[in-house]
């Protein structure tokens, strides 16, 4: 036996019992899990509705898993700050992301540039979802969606729709309609959702799609008119609003969704743990009472569900943003 090959020998044998002796760490490592803090990074300001689901599910978390869950908010540049630093943090199941959906699906698709990628995430569970109404002056002469296409149609660049800028999620509603219904609106964006509603009932605009915390009171109180909503399914705040599919546009779904994700390469025990508790939790029809009067309905999924919806999304809006060629402001 030459030298080298003794060599090759020894070096080979150094890293296989290496290895042996890391199987049983590991398997420790997800045996003991959690023994210490949990943190759940919420990639927005606190008091919005994903803070506010993100706390109720790390509260249930705490009383389930007898360690301590933060809720961690770290807002900026659009999500991306909180979203990057759980794709950099370590892989051991003690930081978690807990973001809405167009942090994943829609963020790779404007910028270019973004420091993370979904391959840089291992999904847990989805949390919930959220569909939004379209809602329009009320002074305008049409009183269905099919009936706002026709009038468009007439009038191509009449109708103008606002949003709290490009590439959120009123926006690409808005895209999506103009696109599969064939007619031209144009956009215009605002710095926030109240400043452009406040125009769409001051006639100013013409319409915007919104939650259903905030149209809602306002279509009440007679200052907008709700054509349709956003999702597959009749919203149960006003399930006298038929949905969009139904109205004129079939297909079209703009359904949101929140999810909890952990970093790529957290072993797969912790992430079937975790997914399996947060499945339950989520069952529990005391936190779905919270936020069923905003509009969110509240469930949870198994990792390969949300993969596969992260798929889906991803690829809508990189087409939609590609062939409207939406670019951030």
């Amino acid at each position: 036996m030459t030298p080298l090959t003794f060599r090759k020998m020894r070096r080979l044998l150094c890293v296989t019992g290496l290895a042996a002796l890391a199987l049983p760490f590991a398997h420790a490592q997800t045996d003991t899990y959690p023994n210490r803090v949990i943190r759940l990074v919420v990639p927005y300001a606190s008091g919005g509705p994903t803070d506010q689901l993100a706390r109720s599910l790390g509260q249930r978390m705490q009383e389930s898993l007898g360690q301590p869950v933060i809720i961690e908010n770290k807002p900026g540049a659009g999500s991306i700050l909180g979203v990057d630093y759980v794709a950099k943090s370590p892989a051991d199941g003690y930081t978690l992301l807990f973001t809405a959906s167009a942090a994943l699906v829609v963020n790779p698709s404007l910028n270019p540039k973004l420091p993370y990628q979904v391959k840089d995430f291992a999904p847990v569970s989805s949390a919930g979802s959220y569909t939004m109404f379209l809602a329009v002056n009320p002074k305008l002469p049409f009183n269905s969606v099919s009936e706002l296409i026709s009038y468009a149609k007439r009038n191509p660049g009449k109708l103008s729709f606002g949003s709290a800028g490009n590439g959120t999620s009123n926006h690409l509603s808005g895209e999506l309609l103009k696109k599969m219904a064939g007619i031209d609106l144009m956009h215009v964006p605002y710095k926030g959702n109240a400043a452009a509603m406040t125009d769409v009932m001051g006639g100013n605009i013409s319409m915007m799609f919104d939650l259903p915390a905030t149209t809602l009171p306002h279509a009440r109180a007679s200052n907008i008119k709700l054509l349709g909503t956003t999702g597959l399914d009749k919203s149960p705040l006003a399930p006298q609003v038929p949905t969009i599919a139904s109205s004129g546009v079939p297909g079209y779904d703009v359904t949101s969704w929140f999810g909890v994700l952990a970093p790529a390469k957290t072993p797969p025990e912790i992430v079937q743990k975790l997914s399996s508790l947060i499945v339950t939790i989520l069952k529990d029809p005391d936190i779905s009472a919270k936020l069923a009067g905003q509009g969110y309905e509240v469930f949870g999924s198994t990792p390969k569900k949300l993969a596969d919806m992260i798929a889906v999304d991803t690829k809508l809006w990189a087409d939609l943003v590609r062939e409207a060629n939406i670019k951030l402001e």
